[in-house]
């Protein structure tokens, strides 16, 4: 019986020493594979990350070659405008002089013509000089914008005098003028001739694409979010091309053929931009057309000189 149970001691003993072998190896294999979780988590994490910031970067390239297209459009917009601009001022001074003694020599040809036929082709000939004086006035002006004499405004004032220079002109008959402008918004300081120049553009435009019997109206409100105020001109004209809109800005574009010279909108768009605002068209074939100037709101305070010159609007 000794030997049984010392052979049975040894067997028990001999399991103990097996279980226990192998519980330590499975503890061991257990933080082995914990370990190895651990660092599989913190690999997936790490490659994640990575992968996060590789999407990042690509984003960001992305938008810097959108940022440097646009820019280098910008550029290549303002080199031609900029050559454009030189020519405009070389070509004005070269041709307005001649220009001038040309259409005073046709005046006094005036004076002295007796015969009909030719007191027509003489005036003529005054009308085409005058449409180049006029074209050399706005090349000018594209060309070498004067700098806005800032004044504080009243726009709801601007605007009914700008209307009531305009209401009675042959152009505007048989079409609807409404200014919706609210009379508590506030005051601006901008160049009021400026401003009322470019309103004055946008109005004759409008009533160009409207057809008797049709609208056009003026409203304007502050924003919200920004200290800004937005002055919209709309009509219910013809409407602007898709294809036409994008070149409405661009110097010397102008859809009316033999009338106008295509430089209204792009003077008008350097003098809100001179302001610190901009302009934007917006425009639907057969629904009509809206204009909309955005001015910032000063709050700088006032000058004297500016307190004086605020009473004048037009």
């Amino acid at each position: 019986m000794s030997l049984e149970l010392l052979a049975a001691g040894a067997f028990l003993a001999s399991t103990l020493a097996v279980w226990f072998w192998y519980a330590h190896k499975a503890q061991r294999l257990s933080r082995q594979i914990e370990e190895a979780t651990k660092r599989a988590s913190e690999s997936d994490r790490q490659r994640d990350s990575i992968q996060e910031e590789l999407f990042r970067r690509l984003y960001e390239q992305r938008e810097l070659d959108r940022q440097k297209m646009q820019f280098q459009a910008q550029l290549s917009e303002y080199e031609k405008y900029a050559s454009l601009a030189q020519l405009a001022l070389g070509a004005a001074h070269e041709i307005n002089n001649p220009l001038l003694g040309i259409l005073s020599h046709l005046e006094l040809e005036l004076k002295n013509c007796e015969d009909p036929a030719d007191r027509i082709e003489v005036e003529q000939c005054i009308a085409g000089a005058k449409r180049i004086s006029s074209t050399l006035r706005g090349l000018l002006n594209y060309a070498r914008p004067s700098p806005p004499l800032l004044s504080k405004i009243n726009l709801a004032r601007l605007v009914v005098d700008t209307i009531g220079f305009l209401e009675n002109q042959p152009i505007l008959r048989g079409k609807v003028l409404e200014n919706q402008v609210p009379a508590d918004l506030p005051s601006v300081r901008a160049d009021a001739n400026q401003l009322s120049q470019v309103l004055m553009n946008l109005l004759l435009n409008a009533a160009e694409a409207t057809p008797a019997g049709g609208r056009i109206t003026v409203s304007a409100a502050k924003l919200s979010l920004v200290e800004s105020i937005e002055i919209r001109v709309s009509d219910t004209g013809s409407g602007i091309p898709a294809e036409v809109l994008p070149h409405v800005f661009e110097p010397f574009f102008t859809t009316k053929l033999g009338r106008g010279t295509g430089l209204g909108l792009s003077i008008s768009c350097a003098y809100m931009r001179s302001h610190g605002g901009d302009m934007r068209v917006d425009s639907v074939v057969g629904r009509g057309t809206t204009v909309t100037l955005t001015l910032p709101l000063r709050t700088e305070e006032l000058t004297e000189q500016e307190r004086e010159d605020s009473q004048i609007v037009v």
